[in-house]
């Protein structure tokens, strides 16, 4: 039995890895079309591994969120890749907050999340003295490791085990025969008995390449951080966050302390003019005629203009980016702030204009396809390819 692994991100790898911890007689193969991997989303994100306080209690996000910190946090002590507990703290800055931090802290409790407390002023101080806020929820259990490092542990595991990472082989069509699927790749073809697509920004085009309907729909935003100076990286012991607004598709700025001690601020979200578009002189005429040749995201847009005409006045505007911080961290100064690098989020749009939130695994005769993978993604990796696994060990049974 072959399986090919289209992605080389952290989901990618960790579904191949399980495929061979389940079945070690198979033959799996990862196929992706940059030269390293995790190029994209797992190394361009903050590196939080989220405890999984804010998701929906019984949702798939929420149950493989907390599965997911137990199993990477075990390979991360398996292959000696340090994490750090540094703790967050979710800040409300004003009543109407509080009553949304209520909440969270009810959703947490019901994920099984037993060490949150909800602290007052003096209580939120002990724990980061310089942040502002009437009250704040903490989760102590919130971590912090380098993705990157936790995907190339991946990879080097699926290769002692006897695995492949196929990398410069971008898939540039798939085909469905009676005994399987022909990949066509810029490497060679790759024939397989089953194939598992966890494309991140690239999921809706390999959709389309499986056959796959075209709801929902990728579109890339641009997360913009700052970094602290090494001077005021001390105001910030761990992760401040926003509470979430319910009315806004995204979170806002927030502080994120992380493995190497930097702290970086943001991100803002803007749209991104190419699917792998990390600068604003980044474009691709077709990557953009598809996101706007999409009803869905028009249908976004007027929906919240208001918003991203905020998110875009962040990135253009340090002065309005650092208020924006400067509203949990006051002690911030413009002097503070350095340009740090960006990453590109893979949204996926439903052709009503709403956002999909919880993850999307579908599958379509022999090819299974990971329609969307928002955060906390690479936190729940190594669970989301148990059950991936489970569903293709299942279909490879029948």
């Amino acid at each position: 039995m072959r399986v090919a692994v289209v992605g080389a991100g952290i989901v990618g790898l960790a579904v191949a890895r399980q495929l061979y911890l389940q079945r070690p007689d198979w033959d799996v193969v990862v196929v992706d079309k940059e030269p390293d991997v995790a190029r994209h989303q797992t190394g361009h994100n903050s590196g939080v591994i989220h405890a999984g306080i804010y998701y929906p209690p019984g949702s798939l996000k929420a149950r493989l969120c907390r599965r997911g910190v137990r199993l990477l946090e075990d390979f991360c002590d398996e292959q000696g890749v340090p994490y750090a507990k540094l703790g967050k703290l979710v800040v409300a800055l004003d009543d109407r907050e509080s009553v949304r931090l209520r909440d969270i802290h009810e959703r947490a409790l019901a994920n099984g999340i037993s060490d949150v407390t909800m602290l007052g002023p003096a209580g939120m101080r002990d724990i980061e003295p310089n942040v502002a806020g009437v009250g704040a929820l903490h989760s102590p259990s919130t971590a912090v490791v380098d993705f990157v490092a936790v995907a190339r542990a991946l990879a080097d595991d699926l290769r002692r085990r006897g695995g492949t990472v196929r990398l410069s082989s971008e898939v540039t069509a798939m085909r469905e025969t009676a005994s399987g699927v022909v990949l066509e790749t810029t490497s060679g073809d790759l024939r397989a008995d089953r194939v598992i697509v966890c494309a991140g920004l690239q999921s809706s085009r390999m959709a389309a390449l499986a056959g796959d309907d075209e709801d929902p729909r990728i579109v890339p935003f641009r997360g913009e951080y700052y970094r602290l100076t090494e001077r005021s990286s001390g105001l910030v012991r761990g992760l401040v966050y926003p509470v979430p607004d319910p009315r806004y598709p995204f979170l806002g700025i927030h502080l994120t302390r992380r493995i190497n001690g930097s702290v970086d601020v943001g991100p803002n979200a803007v749209l991104a003019f190419a699917l792998q578009g990390y600068s604003r002189t980044d474009a691709s005429l077709r990557d953009l005629a598809e996101v706007l040749g999409w009803s869905g995201f028009r249908r976004m847009a007027r929906r919240h203009w208001r918003t991203g005409a905020r998110e875009m006045l962040g990135s253009l505007s340090r002065r309005y980016f650092l208020a924006q911080a400067r509203r949990y961290l006051p002690e911030l100064a413009r002097r503070d702030l350095v340009a740090a690098p960006a990453g590109v989020r893979a949204q996926a749009l439903r052709r009503d204009g709403s956002l999909v939130d919880d993850f999307r695994i579908t599958t379509r005769q022999r090819v299974t396809l990971v329609r969307n993978a928002p955060s906390p993604a690479a936190t729940s990796s190594l669970a989301i390819a148990e059950h991936i696994c489970h569903e293709a060990l299942a279909a490879s049974a029948s």
